[in-house]
């Protein structure tokens, strides 16, 4: 495989390539700005080359956007042991072709397939600061995605202060807003943000469909920002970093378009207009390297050796079994103390098949 190409390269060491990304497809170029300015090692840190525009959107300062603390927990506490085994090239192709195009990755496989911890991963590896996270239930609805408006607390601090259109202005209304994983992930930066959109399969129908217009144009309004434009253009509002950011009448629009991985354990269809929109990875049960590939990184060399049995019996199984690689790992952590024939046992009970009648 000719990787020259590869911004995203799979070796698990951070790097500067995302400033050699090339500008943008015009028909997904925005010109979101001027340029969000994060804490330290923070997406939009370094770099104007990615997507670098105009003017409108939102500035930003302070908050913690640096480096994700969850790396060890997602990635494992003894990842180099493990950085030699690269992904499947068809995992790269995808990344770099949602990259380059600035389009959603839509990566679907069954529970514990490593679907979340492809966003760590590309974070990590390129130094895109805090992975962004927006898990779906059911009665997840856009607007939680790209902010929340608390109009109670507010309300509820006017008539504390005594009530009155004075008392009402004196509130500032940007106390009272902050912006969702998504509407961060959406502020003009000069580096993409990375935002996980897990499980979107368990979302209501009407989900799939809102997300459209946001994922197509790369912005949103406000519309309680919107009405008080006239006397307070800029508003200074929380993102879900924790950082303090100033939106412009408000309006939010990105400048480098963020990399969003949406995962889907394959229990539903999605429209075709969501489709179209993204690049598709689907991701099979991992092999027998993948596995002790992945064994090693959580818990060390030893304990890659030493369950070796439990990760063929694994793999045995999975032909006709439907079982996740986070139950694996539960059981060779376990078993690690526990001596046969009890260590069997542990292993049959941790590893139970999920798609079994109930």
């Amino acid at each position: 495989m000719n990787d020259e190409w590869l911004i995203y390269r799979g070796v698990g060491e951070p790097h500067d390539g995302i400033d050699a990304l090339p500008g943008p497809p015009p028909w997904r170029d925005f010109d979101g700005g001027p340029a969000a300015e994060p804490a330290d090692g923070a997406a939009g840190e370094g770099g104007g080359g990615p997507g670098a525009g105009g003017a409108g959107g939102a500035a930003g300062e302070g908050g913690d956007q640096g480096p994700d603390g969850n790396v060890a927990r997602r990635l494992g506490a003894h990842r180099q042991a493990a950085e030699a085994h690269r992904p499947e090239p068809e995992e790269l192709e995808a990344i770099n072709a949602a990259l380059y195009l600035r389009r959603p990755l839509l990566v679907t496989g069954y529970p514990g397939t490593g679907k979340s911890t492809l966003a760590h991963a590309v974070a990590h590896e390129l130094k895109l600061g805090r992975v962004l996270r927006w898990p779906v239930v059911s009665r997840t609805v856009l607007q939680e995605g790209l902010y929340r408006y608390d109009a109670i607390a507010r309300l509820q601090d006017v008539q504390i202060a005594g009530g009155g259109a004075a008392a009402a202005g004196a509130s500032g209304i940007g106390k009272y807003i902050r912006l969702g994983p998504l509407g961060t992930a959406l502020l003009p930066t000069a580096r993409p943000r990375v935002l996980l959109i897990d499980e979107l399969d368990k979302s209501d129908i009407d989900l799939p469909n809102d997300l459209l217009n946001v994922l197509e144009e790369g912005e949103f309004t406000l519309p309680e920002l919107e009405r008080v434009a006239d006397t307070e253009p800029e508003v200074r509002v929380l993102t879900d970093d924790g950082a303090k950011v100033t939106v412009r009448d408000g309006r939010v629009r990105c400048r480098a378009f963020p990399f969003i991985v949406l995962t889907s354990n394959g229990e539903r269809d999605f429209p075709a207009a969501l489709l179209r929109r993204c690049i598709q990875l689907k991701l099979g049960q991992p092999g027998e390297k993948r596995l002790a590939t992945m064994v090693r990184a959580h818990l060390g060399e030893e304990a890659a050796r030493l369950g070796a049995d439990l990760i063929r019996e694994f793999l045995s199984r999975s032909r006709t079994e439907l079982v996740a690689a986070d139950q694996l790992l539960n059981a060779i952590y376990l078993t690690h103390y526990a001596a046969p024939p009890t260590r069997e046992d542990l292993a049959d009970l941790l590893i139970q098949r999920l798609d079994r009648p109930r």
